[in-house]
């Protein structure tokens, strides 16, 4: 295909004419861009599909926090499938309880919007020393997670509706006692047990396969017997990381920027103060607010004749009572430690100064500020580093765009090699050996990406080796890779994989060994309880169960009490073979009336949580929930 573009450049050229300015003008360039961008789509919910894009872009918030969180975090955990897959059925379960409080016409007002915000610690270091949210650096912060302010506060509104949603489910969870004990009392209950064991192990050497049998088995299992398709590729990224490497700092810049930032990289100011405190919460009767404001006017006059009894009438009068006795002293505090009407009050006076009565949501204060402690000033080189790294990024994310460009119409111009986009960006050229078109453990990152895998192993990238189209394998991340050897899936011979063969059809028929074995010895001490063979007497239960095969401790749970002591025998499958004679049930003993009360809450969330799996799952039902990505095995990446 790339051929034929190449070799008929001019009438290319009027055929995309034709087509594409059409599309401009009906839909927009913006949103012909957008449509461009989605890529896949990997999920759909109420008719609203998810895009690869947006799945990958999630994913890279969630990580960015998680890494934050936890620095020391395996990072291929984060990149395995089953993580990437994780992130894709909460995004699923937020649109669907998403369009669930549309539907409840849930609602945030903006007074609870913007208590949680304020409520953010990120977001409340970011106030400046007057109090004012530096609108700049907010924009920065959430444009970092490839969001504008709006959109942060609409998912943040979003969050709360859901939430709101299912507190009405959670908190209505409950058990009743009676149920509750009885429920408690059959989980804790346990089974004497002997046990007989028929292990595929002492019965592989009474296997001798023959070549007839390796052949069968071979002939009927080949799908275990492939080798993967595989390419040897090398490979470029762009990100803002190389972006940065080539970005050289100018000293003036730098000087400007740090007498720019300087109070904000010193540190904030932090208070000293006392208060004297009238409680009057926001629940009382206004008349009872009322005669508390007046006692705390009543106070304030007296301090304004004597300033310096503060201390006297705090521990006489202040219902602070982790104050009170220090004479009101709150210690030094910075910004965003206080209730906003107090931390405004205090941070609006100067040092000694009494303030008026303030009202917060506690009450009355009366505010004294002791001492003030103003940010040590740093000097420029002590900053220096982290103002080059603070002005790199600002100009990597400015110059991106164009670097972008660089390396998508390079690696499509120059399509058989990637040294020269390498060069003119200060790329290095990675290698690669042995990648699959389905991400082999221990592959995290770029090479594990959906999008770049798929164009790797395009019929086009195989047969020409030409570089694939720039990839966008994340937010402000380019990809671009060339097949250098190809190798096809395959079945690979008898001959190569005997020896697994052998091993595999000696473990197949040693386990149905010890299965025949267990079922002749079953029915020989049904009929013969007396010549029964068994392990000595022990425990099983749900609750000690980490050694116990689940099959076996599901049929022995199941028993008949009223039938006991009774033979049963279970099939472990490649595990062997298991006879258990169940001798009696015993009771649960009783539990102290604590452990009784914290066992009846934790069943009463476990209900709750099963409510709301409910509810979720009826949601997915009635909004047509649909994944279409395979969800991926356990122990692959």
């Amino acid at each position: 295909m790339f051929e034929y573009v190449r070799n008929h450049t001019k009438l290319m050229m009027g055929l995309l004419f034709l087509i594409i300015i059409p599309s401009f003008v009906l839909v927009g360039l913006d949103g012909y861009n957008r449509f461009r961008e989605k890529g896949a789509t990997v999920a759909r919910v109420d008719g609203n599909d998810i895009s690869q894009a947006e799945w990958e872009a999630a994913h890279k918030r969630e990580t960015d926090r998680l890494r934050a969180m936890m620095p020391g975090i395996d990072a291929q955990l984060l990149d395995s499938a089953q993580a990437r897959y994780s992130t894709l059925e909460r995004m699923v379960r937020e649109r669907v309880l998403a369009r669930a409080t549309q539907d409840a016409r849930l609602q945030i007002g903006d007074a609870r919007l913007a208590r949680e915000l304020q409520s953010n610690p990120t977001i409340a270091a970011l106030r400046r020393a007057d109090g004012t949210l530096d609108v700049d650096r907010y924009r920065q912060l959430v444009g970092s997670q490839g969001m504008t302010p709006e959109m942060y506060e609409s998912s943040v509104r979003g969050e709360l509706a859901v939430r709101q949603l299912q507190s009405g489910l959670t908190q209505t969870g409950f058990a009743v006692p009676a149920l509750a004990d009885l429920t408690l009392k059959a989980y804790f209950e346990k089974r004497e047990v002997q046990l007989a064991t028929f292990n595929v192990k002492d019965f592989a050497a009474r296997v001798s396969p023959s070549d007839a049998d390796l052949d069968a088995y071979y002939q009927a299992n080949q799908a275990l017997f492939r080798s993967p398709e595989r390419a040897s590729i090398e490979y470029i990224v762009l990100d803002l990381d190389a972006v940065k490497k080539t970005i050289a700092i100018n000293e003036q810049d730098l000087k400007t920027y740090y007498e720019q930032n300087i109070s904000r990289l010193s540190g904030n100011e932090q208070r000293r103060a006392s208060h004297i405190l009238i409680a009057a919460g926001k629940d009382l009767a206004a008349s009872e607010r009322d005669k508390a404001k007046a006692k705390a006017e009543e106070l304030l006059a007296q301090l304004r004749k004597s300033p310096d009894s503060f201390a006297e009438l705090a521990r006489k009068h202040s219902q602070d009572p982790g104050s009170a006795s220090r004479g009101g002293d709150l210690d030094f505090f910075a910004r965003g430690a206080m209730v906003k009407p107090f931390e405004d009050a205090a941070f609006a006076i100067t040092k000694g100064q009494i303030s008026q009565v303030v009202e917060s949501d506690f009450g009355y204060h009366i505010i004294r500020v002791t001492d003030i402690k103003e940010p040590k000033r740093k000097n420029f080189e002590e900053l220096r580093p982290s103002l080059e790294a603070e002005l790199k990024s600002q100009q990597a994310q400015s110059k991106f765009a164009e670097a972008a460009e660089i390396f998508t119409n390079g690696v499509y111009e120059q399509s058989d090699s990637l040294k020269s986009v390498a060069d003119k960006l200060k790329l290095e050229i990675r290698k690669v050996a042995d990648l699959r078109r389905q991400p082999a453990p221990g592959v995290s990152g770029v090479l594990s990406n959906p999008k770049l895998l798929a164009a790797i192993f395009s019929s086009d990238a195989i047969q020409n080796k030409r570089n694939t189209e720039a990839v966008e394998v994340g937010p402000s991340q380019l990809a671009s890779a060339r097949i250098v050897e190809h190798f096809a899936a395959k079945t690979l011979p008898l001959a190569e994989v005997r020896q697994e063969v052998r091993e595999r059809v000696i473990a197949s028929q040693a386990a149905e060994l010890a299965r025949q074995e267990g079922q002749k010895k079953l029915a020989e001490w049904k009929a013969s309880p007396d010549k029964a063979s068994l392990q000595a007497v022990q425990t099983l239960s749900r609750d000690q169960a980490q050694a116990t095969a689940p099959q076996l401790l599901d049929a022995v749970l199941r028993a008949d009490p009223a039938s006991l002591p009774s033979l049963l025998g279970v099939d472990l499958g490649a595990q062997g073979y298991v006879i258990a004679r169940v001798n009696r049930v015993i009771p649960r003993s009783n539990p102290s009336p604590e452990q009784l009360k914290q066992e009846r809450e934790q069943l009463a969330q476990v209900w709750a949580t099963a409510q709301t799996q409910a509810y979720a799952k009826m949601l997915q039902q009635r909004f047509k929930m649909e994944i279409k990505v395979p969800q991926p095995t356990a122990g692959v990446n």
